[in-house]
C-alpha cells in the first residue's frame, strides 16, 4: 500500500466530525434559515439521510474492494480509460473542495478579526502547516485530530452554554406551520456537507479496526446530525426571524455574551472554534487530494506531493470567486449539488455497477476461496491425522 500508517476507527470518527462541521457550523445556519424559516432546525434531520446512505455505499464499496480507495477501484470497475476517467474527476474535485474550504477560512479571518491582513497570507499560513501534517502522514493527522476535535467540541459547547440565558425558545413557534416542504428545501444545503462522509471511501482501508468502521461513520453522523440541530436551535432561540439574515449567527450570538460585566468580547472563543476545526478539515481534505492525486498517478509515495499540491491549492483558492458575496451565494445554490453528485451519486453507481457485473476486488475473492478450502477440508484433514 502506498499508506503505511493504521488509524483507529475512534480517530476516523475525529478526523470526519470537523471535517463536516468546520464550516458548517457558522455558515449553514443562515443558509438554512432562509428556506426553512423557524423550521431550520428540522432540516438537519432530511439531511441526516444522504449522510447515512453515503456512509453504507463508501462501506459497501470498500467491502468490496479491501484495501482500496475510490481512485483505485474505478479502475477495476470501469476499465483503464473509465477508470482514469473516474479517478480524473475525484482528484479535480478535491482540489477544488480544498481550495474553497481554505478560502472560506481565510474568508472568516480576514473579515472579521484581521481585517488588515491580505488574504493571501492567512489562506498561505493555514496550507503550510496542513501540508506538513500531510507529509507526516495519516498517523500524524490522526493524533493531531484526537488533539484538536475535543478543543473544537468543548468550545462550541461552552460558547452555547454562555449564552442560555439569553435564549427564547418561544422564538421557533409555531412548528410545522407551513408542512413539511420548508424544512425539506432547507435540507439542501446541509445534505452537502453531510455527502463529505464520503471521506471515509479514503480512509477505511488504513483503519486498524476496520471490523468498526461503519459503525464509526455512523456515530460520526449521529454527532453532526445532533450538534446541527443544536446549533440551528440555539441561533433560532437567539435571533429568531432575523436568523437568516445574519452571515455568521454563532459569531453573532457570542457577542451577546455578557456575564455580571465582568466576561465580554469573547469573539476568540468562536475565533478558536474556527481555526482549530478548520486545522483538521484542510488537512484531511489536503491528505485526500494528496493521496487520491498519487494513486491516480501510479506513484509509490504521495508525500513529496504535499507540499507542491499546495501551490494548486492556493491558485484555486483564489480562483474560486471573485469576492466574499459571490462565494456565499454559491455555498447556498449550486455547491450541496455539486457536493452531493460526487460523494452520494456517483459513488451510488459505482456500486450498482458493481452489484450487477458481480465485481470484487481479486484479493477479497481468494480470501474467501481460502477461508472455504480451510473450512471444508478441516475435517478430513482431522480425521487422517486420527
Amino acid at each position: 500500500m502506498i499508506e503505511k500508517g493504521r488509524i483507529s476507527s475512534f480517530q476516523l470518527a475525529l478526523m470526519l466530525y470537523p471535517a463536516i462541521l468546520a464550516t458548517a457550523v457558522l455558515i449553514v445556519p443562515a443558509i438554512t434559515g432562509q428556506q426553512a424559516g423557524r423550521d431550520m432546525w428540522i432540516s438537519p434531520l432530511w439531511a441526516a439521510l444522504v449522510g447515512t446512505l453515503t456512509v453504507f455505499v463508501a462501506h459497501a464499496l470498500h467491502r468490496r474492494f479491501p484495501g482500496q480507495t475510490v481512485i483505485q477501484y474505478s479502475e477495476s470497475l470501469l476499465g483503464a480509460v473509465g477508470g482514469k476517467v473516474v479517478g480524473c474527476l475525484y482528484v479535480f474535485f478535491y482540489l477544488h473542495m480544498t481550495g474553497l474550504i481554505v478560502r472560506e477560512y481565510g474568508e472568516f479571518v480576514m473579515g472579521t478579526f484581521f481585517s488588515r491582513t491580505p488574504l493571501f497570507i492567512v489562506m498561505v499560513c493555514m496550507l503550510l502547516i496542513a501540508g506538513f501534517a500531510v507529509r507526516g502522514g495519516l498517523e500524524v493527522i490522526g493524533r493531531l485530530a484526537e488533539l484538536f476535535t475535543p478543543v473544537f467540541v468543548a468550545l462550541l459547547a461552552l460558547s452555547i452554554l454562555l449564552i442560555l440565558s439569553e435564549l427564547e425558545p418561544m422564538n421557533m413557534l409555531p412548528i410545522l406551520e407551513h408542512g413539511l416542504a420548508p424544512s425539506l428545501k432547507g435540507a439542501l444545503v446541509p445534505q452537502g456537507w453531510m455527502s463529505e462522509m464520503f471521506l471515509m471511501a479514503f480512509l477505511l482501508p488504513y483503519l486498524a479496526d476496520p471490523e468498526n468502521g461503519r459503525k464509526s461513520g455512523l456515530l460520526t453522523i449521529g454527532a453532526i446530525t445532533l450538534t446541527m440541530v443544536v446549533g440551528n436551535l440555539v441561533t433560532l432561540w437567539l435571533f429568531g426571524d432575523i436568523t437568516p439574515n445574519l452571515t455568521y449567527p454563532m459569531l453573532s450570538g457570542v457577542q451577546y455574551i455578557d456575564i455580571a460585566e465582568f466576561l465580554q468580547n469573547v469573539e476568540s472563543i468562536v475565533m478558536a472554534i474556527w481555526v482549530t476545526g478548520a486545522f483538521v478539515k484542510v488537512a484531511v481534505f489536503y491528505y485526500v487530494l494528496v493521496l487520491g492525486t498519487a494513486q491516480w498517478l501510479h506513484l509509490t509515495d504521495y508525500r513529496p506531493l504535499a507540499l507542491p499540491m499546495g501551490l494548486l491549492v492556493l491558485v484555486f483558492a483564489m480562483w474560486s470567486a471573485p469576492s466574499f458575496a459571490k462565494l456565499v451565494t454559491h455555498l447556498g445554490t449550486s455547491l450541496p449539488l455539486y457536493l452531493t453528485t460526487m460523494q452520494t451519486l456517483l459513488p451510488l453507481g459505482l456500486l450498482l455497477i458493481s452489484a450487477l457485473r458481480g465485481r470484487r476486488s481479486p484479493s477479497s475473492g481468494l480470501e474467501r476461496a481460502d477461508r472455504a478450502a480451510g473450512a471444508a477440508g478441516s475435517p478430513a484433514g482431522s480425521a487422517g491425522t486420527r
